[in-house]
């Protein structure tokens, strides 16, 4: 049983709480709503993008068999043609050593890459398949890239590495530069493998650095960058290989994806490299829904057209976030009807204040159950993703109806009897303190899910403001309730406290982890002098 607070501060508190909790849902719609003025770029043309085809469902690079047809790459570079005067490729296979003829259709050039791995017969055929295709297109090949990453990933030595690489020049017309392209810091571990490439290319992604860098930081971190290898490496001719920046995923330290920070990116590189009129291939065409899996949400947005091959900004002009923002507001409108509905009946107030709390409660869950609803659109892919995500969404709604029905009594001086059942807590700070071990030990790759567990966290705090409970909480609850915060603080120190995110992450932990805090001292200290 519960027993209504008479405490002012408590209920000035539950209040605050459900005003800031609707305010932040509404404010953050509007906000991503507004046009952002950025500077525009020199030109709508870029010299060269990376260009892998598999946008569509399905589609991936690991499934061999997997043939991306000579029509489906006739219709992509036709596209590609109107914005861009040249195509990196990464590998022979999946039909793409068709790449390099089909582009002199439209007077492109290719950047043609061989995949290298750590399956020698795997290994061999790609090259056997790159010297072919290279010999037929000379005067379409801008550059032969012979591996990319390999040696960050630890699948080759350099001496290998090395030994391909001559085997590619010795069997190619000698007018195609060979090189080979991994991360700026691996050329610094492995300088010695510029002696074995006609230029050195290399790959800076501010967001992907140990370090990352914020939106506004990263050209100028690209730019020392390339002072830097130009210093390491006199008189070699360097291409950056790979740069970009992700419209969409988890944000990294302060460098945060969007679509607006993607936009600002680019076009602030694009500026730097017409000034020091350097070599450059940006990363790429399309996004690539088949990464996800590798890299959780952000490794399928790196592209500036869409899976649909739709652009996802302009290069000049402002650009916005979410044009249908105006879709959040109206989720909080169909969240107060919801409330008020479902919250008030059977009604035993007859105050305002009950009202009010409906709607401040119905309108921050509709704004946030749309936020969620938003990520699982760029984050879920299989089937049984959306089918485990929208369960979990309609279980937080539940559990946040069910707490605004005694929430809204309780604010309107009418004390609700009837209680929640006690496992509706406990499966909430299970799934809470499970999503935080994920999160504190494989957080790299995961997504922030504060749209889904805003709304159970923030109604147990509003709930536990306003009542006090005979019954001390049950061990496994104080036992979820310390864990929750102790795991929630290890990603804000993995990201060294310079992720909001992971802060607000905290406090979702912290407001539903403190009403059981509360019970517990309050249960203990009544307890002793009965026990005494």
């Amino acid at each position: 049983m519960s027993s209504p607070s008479n405490n002012a501060a408590s209920y000035g508190f539950a209040w605050l709480l459900l005003a800031l909790t609707a305010l932040t849902g509404g404010v953050w719609w509007w906000s991503v709503g507004r046009p952002v003025d950025l500077p525009d770029a020199p030109s709508a043309r870029i010299a060269c993008v990376s260009y892998a085809p598999f946008r569509k469902p399905g589609e991936t690079p690991y499934n061999a068999k997997f043939i991306i047809t000579p029509e489906r790459i006739d219709e992509d570079l036709r596209a590609l043609s109107q914005r861009f005067d040249c195509v990196r490729t990464y590998s022979q296979g999946n039909g793409l050593n068709a790449v390099p003829a089909i582009a002199a259709r439209y007077h492109m050039q290719v950047l043609m890459g061989i995949w290298l791995g750590g399956v020698v017969k795997d290994n061999e055929k790609e090259v056997a398949l790159g010297i072919a295709t290279a010999q037929a297109n000379p005067q379409t090949i801008r550059g032969i890239i012979v591996g990319n990453e390999v040696l960050l990933r630890g699948e080759l030595s350099p001496k290998r590495l090395a030994e391909y690489i001559k085997t590619v020049r010795v069997a190619t017309p000698p007018s195609i530069p060979v090189t080979y392209a991994d991360v700026w810091e691996n050329w610094l571990r492995y300088p010695q493998m510029a002696s074995a490439v006609d230029f050195v290319t290399i790959h800076i992604l501010p967001y992907w650095e140990d370090n990352p860098v914020a939106t506004v930081d990263a050209v100028h971190h690209v730019e020392d960058v390339y002072e830097r290898m130009q210093h390491v490496f006199p008189g070699k001719q360097l291409m950056i290989g790979e740069t970009g920046w992700p419209s969409a995923g988890r944000l990294r330290r302060t460098a945060e994806p969007s679509i607006v920070n993607e936009a600002r990116y680019l076009r602030e590189f694009l500026r730097f490299a017409a000034q020091v009129h350097m070599p450059y291939n940006v990363i790429e065409a399309f996004d690539q829904p088949w990464k996800r899996a590798q890299e959780g949400t952000v490794g399928g947005y790196w592209g500036i057209f869409n899976s649909q091959a739709q652009p996802k900004f302009s290069m000049l002009g402002p650009v916005t976030e979410e044009p249908r923002w105006w879709l959040g507001w109206l989720a909080g409108a169909a969240g107060v009807i919801l409330f008020i509905v479902v919250g008030a009946w059977p009604r035993t107030w007859h105050s305002a204040r009950g009202w009010l709390a409906l709607l401040l409660a119905g309108f921050a869950a509709g704004t946030a159950t749309a936020w969620q609803l938003r990520k699982m659109m760029y984050a879920c892919g299989p089937l049984w993703e959306w089918l485990l995500s929208s369960i979990c969404l309609m279980l937080a709604v539940a559990v946040a109806l069910a707490l605004a029905r005694r929430i809204a009594a309780h604010l309107a001086d009418r004390y609700d009897s009837t209680e929640p059942a006690s496992w509706w807590r406990f499966g909430s700070l299970f799934a809470l303190v499970l999503y935080d071990i994920l999160m504190a030990f494989n957080g790299r790759y995961m997504d922030f899910p504060m749209g889904l567990f805003a709304l159970p966290c923030v109604a147990y705090a509003v709930f536990g403001l306003l009542t006090r409970e005979h019954a001390m909480p049950s061990l496994e609850q104080r036992f979820l309730a310390c864990a929750a915060p102790l795991l929630a603080v290890v990603p804000v120190v993995q990201e060294v406290g310079m992720n909001k995110i992971a802060w607000l992450w905290l406090g979702l932990n912290l407001l539903i982890a403190l009403p059981v805090f509360v019970n517990w001292r309050r249960h203990a200290v009544r307890l002793q002098p009965q026990q005494a």
